[in-house]
């Protein structure tokens, strides 16, 4: 796990001195050593966490005569494999590291060896001779990769803050990012929140010749479910999984697993093996899960090592947490992940973790909807909308109105994810400034395009594999982790398998009892009955608790009467949300958190010159 950056034919003075400023502001993603090489053209930087052939094992990296030269983030769990069939073919190895099969691989194959690899990823590669730089980032974007073209180069990095250290980068804001992060809770933009940064997307490459660059989409994930019988899915999947939290366990260092009370960081656990698990957890009985950690290590006979996170430390680190993020995250979860993180670093150097679960097989909650509304929705359309308008006329709230109202409406007009904040509606009416991002549901229907044919709850697990997985789930994990120096590997989302996950029916996915129906019975091969049917909470946050304390209602209600507050939204909107939260009105919780991070975010990188 390691952190690089770069930039070809930009025209500035003291590129080394630059290159260098880029590389220190990302030291925490590789404190164990670092790596530069330069030509006329290009000036790349690496920093080193070490997993793998921890003495020989520095970037950059070259093949044999060194045409190809390479700077890697990630892991290629398949490397032994690669290796042999590339000695086969002539290739020298000069060390023992899975990094070096990327080298001799693209020299081998050129961009066909993308299609070899079975990892987490973000890549690049210069070749000397033809003056081309190849970048890749794996197929469910659990490697960050960022990059900009100025007017005389291009410029890339693991993390924005290290684009923003190049002098040919100026740094404002993207009012459009915003806009879009508030029905979001994430950047959902190809574009970032800093002007002409973006993100190379998942299971997506790039080559860089003559100053043209070009994208191309490498591998898309597609469910074809198969004709099969419950009891083969379930020996499939657990089958699947053992194999591939071995493969994520390989490692010259320690590495131990994060445990929450839900049944995929413990179904990980349990079959890991390993000699640590860690935990995090609030004072309020409702938010901790340590009591369901401990009593799930002892069954499995792994020592837990777990923390109480006190509401004082939550608040104070929320700057930091923001600045590690690079753009502004509404999810609280983060921050636990922050502190779970900075626990497990004490002790290790890599750990395992359940992310991708969900996505795969089914496991949100909200993927039971298209069930619990099926017989309504056998209504005719127009009566169901008729009946949805008169929901919303009506000035109070009764249940059933919210059900009314999504039960009218296709799976492409209601469901953009797991995250849904403001609509447009509202988002426009909180906002100061104007701009014109994207209708949210015209943003994601390109995805939806793409499973025309399928069923809703597959639809939605496809939206959430491309929006809310990487732009929400791993990026948190990645930085959280990257800030404390650690590795988080994910043995769910493997190629191998989701290929098992695609074939399973939407019916062993999702039922009215239950969600991850399928993993959930793989699981239970493994782990008490209780752990296996728990309902998820996922490092839950009292944040609704808190805004009602005087202490923190004070501390959001100051950010949002500040200037920067009064610059962007309209601030009695805000104060209407504040008021009505702590009055008990309404649960504005996230959506008071979306803006609060936002201001927090925006208070790092462009009021304190972070």
């Amino acid at each position: 796990m390691c952190g690089f950056c770069g930039f070809v034919d930009t025209n500035i003075e003291n590129k080394e001195l630059v290159l260098t400023n880029m590389m220190d502001s990302i030291a925490h993603r590789g404190p164990d050593s670092s790596g530069k090489f330069s030509d006329a053209h290009i000036n790349m930087g690496f920093r080193r966490l070490s997993f793998l052939d921890l003495e020989a094992g520095a970037q950059p990296l070259y093949n044999e005569n060194e045409r190809f030269v390479l700077t890697f983030n990630g892991e290629i769990y398949n490397y032994k494999d690669i290796r042999e069939k590339l000695i086969e073919k002539g290739h020298v190895f000069k060390t023992n590291t899975d990094s070096e099969v990327l080298v001799h691989g693209y020299e081998e194959y050129g961009t066909s060896l993308l299609s070899h690899l079975r990892g987490m990823f973000a890549f690049v590669i210069w070749d000397r001779e033809e003056n081309t730089l190849f970048g890749a980032r794996d197929f469910f974007g659990i490697k960050p990769f960022y990059y900009t073209q100025t007017e005389d180069g291009f410029i890339y990095a693991s993390e924005i803050k290290a684009i923003l250290q190049h002098p040919s980068v100026k740094k404002e804001l993207n009012e459009e990012a915003l806009e879009t992060y508030l029905t979001f809770q994430y950047s959902a933009l190809p574009e970032t929140f800093f002007k002409g940064i973006f993100k190379l997307p998942p299971a997506h490459y790039f080559v860089i010749k003559n100053g043209e660059m070009t994208t191309t989409r490498y591998w898309e994930p597609i469910f074809n479910e198969t004709d099969g019988t419950l009891e083969n899915y379930v020996d499939a999947i657990d089958a699947q999984m053992k194999e591939s939290i071995e493969a994520h366990k390989i490692s010259d260092v320690e590495v131990g697993s994060f445990l929450s009370s839900g049944v995929d960081s413990s179904y990980v656990a349990s079959c890991f093996g390993g000699d640590h698990t860690f935990t995090v957890g609030f004072a309020n009985e409702k938010y901790n899960e340590i009591s369901y950690a401990e009593e799930l290590s002892k069954e499995i006979h792994i020592p837990n090592t777990n923390k109480v996170i006190t509401p004082e430390e939550y608040w104070d680190v929320l700057p930091k947490v923001q600045y590690f993020m690079d753009e502004p995250l509404a999810d609280p979860a983060a921050v636990a992940l922050y502190f779970v993180c900075q626990l497990a670093s004490q002790t290790v150097k890599g750990v395992l973790s359940g992310e991708g679960a969900d996505e795969f097989f089914g496991g949100y909650n909200i993927y039971k909807e298209p069930l619990d509304s099926a017989s309504y929705r056998k209504l005719p359309k127009g009566l169901r909308k008729c009946f949805a308008s008169i929901a919303k006329a009506l000035p109070f709230n009764f249940k059933g109105k919210n059900f009314l109202i999504r039960a009218s409406k296709d799976i492409e007009e209601r469901f953009l994810g797991n995250a849904y904040m403001f609509s447009e509606e509202e988002r426009k009416k909180l906002l100061k400034v104007k701009t014109s991002a994207i209708n949210p549901f015209e943003m994601v229907k390109p995805i939806y395009d793409k499973v025309k044919d399928k069923d809703d709850i597959t639809k939605m697990q496809y939206v959430d594999m491309h929006m809310w997985l990487a732009g929400d789930i791993l990026l948190k994990a990645d930085k959280m982790s990257m800030a404390h120096s650690l590795e988080v590997r994910v043995p769910f989302l493997d190629r191998k398998v989701f290929e098992v996950a695609s074939k399973v029916p939407v019916k062993y996915r999702v039922n009215k009892e239950n969600t991850k129906y399928a993993m959930r019975l793989a699981a239970k091969r493994n782990l008490p009955p209780a752990v296996a049917n728990k309902k998820k909470l996922g490092f839950p946050v009292p944040i609704r608790v808190w805004l009602k304390e005087d202490k923190y209602y004070h501390i959001v209600k100051e950010a949002f009467t500040s200037e920067v507050a009064n610059k962007y939204f309209n601030t009695n909107e805000l104060a209407a949300l504040l008021e009505g939260h702590r009055a008990g009105k309404a649960d504005n919780s996230r959506k008071i958190w979306t803006v609060f991070m936002f201001l927090t975010w925006y208070n790092v990188y462009f009021q304190n010159e972070a």
